[in-house]
């Protein structure tokens, strides 16, 4: 019995909060089966998701990123557009890619709310690990 293979790429701004994402996909699908790619930004993650996915090696792409208000540019337009290129490179691709991209409206630089942000990650990346395994599934059940 062979496993699907997925890939995970993170974002390094935060990686003290996007890195739980990967710990909470990981309680869900073994370690083995699953490459890690880092990237410097979420604004880099739709790039390397369409060319991870093109290669056709994994069942699903997630991607984990928390991208906050800097105070120099507007931050929801950068998450629209990673999430709109999220999007386009699984259609484009036919290989799921899932998001684990978070924007909050109020973050605050404090131990309070990171704490509250890095639990956050680990339940997102469980959903993205519980997403990425029902639509493998669903799509080996369609392919039969």
């Amino acid at each position: 019995m062979t496993h699907t293979r997925y890939a995970f790429i993170k974002a390094r701004w935060h990686a003290d909060i996007v890195d739980r994402a990967l710990d909470g996909f990981l309680e869900l699908i073994p370690a083995a089966q699953v490459d890690v790619f880092d990237v410097p930004g979420a604004f880099e993650m739709p790039l390397i998701a369409r060319d991870l996915a093109a290669t056709g090696r994994y069942g699903a792409v997630a991607c984990a990123a928390f991208v906050v208000d800097g105070g120099i540019y507007r931050h929801e337009f950068v998450a629209q557009a990673v999430i709109d290129g999220l999007m386009r490179a699984g259609l484009d691709t036919g290989v799921p890619v899932l998001s684990i991209s978070l924007t909050p409206h109020q973050y605050q630089e404090t131990d309070h709310h990171s704490a509250i942000y890095r639990a956050h990650f680990v339940e997102k990346g469980k959903e993205a690990a519980r997403a990425a395994l029902s639509i493998t599934q669903t799509r080996a059940d369609l392919a039969a």
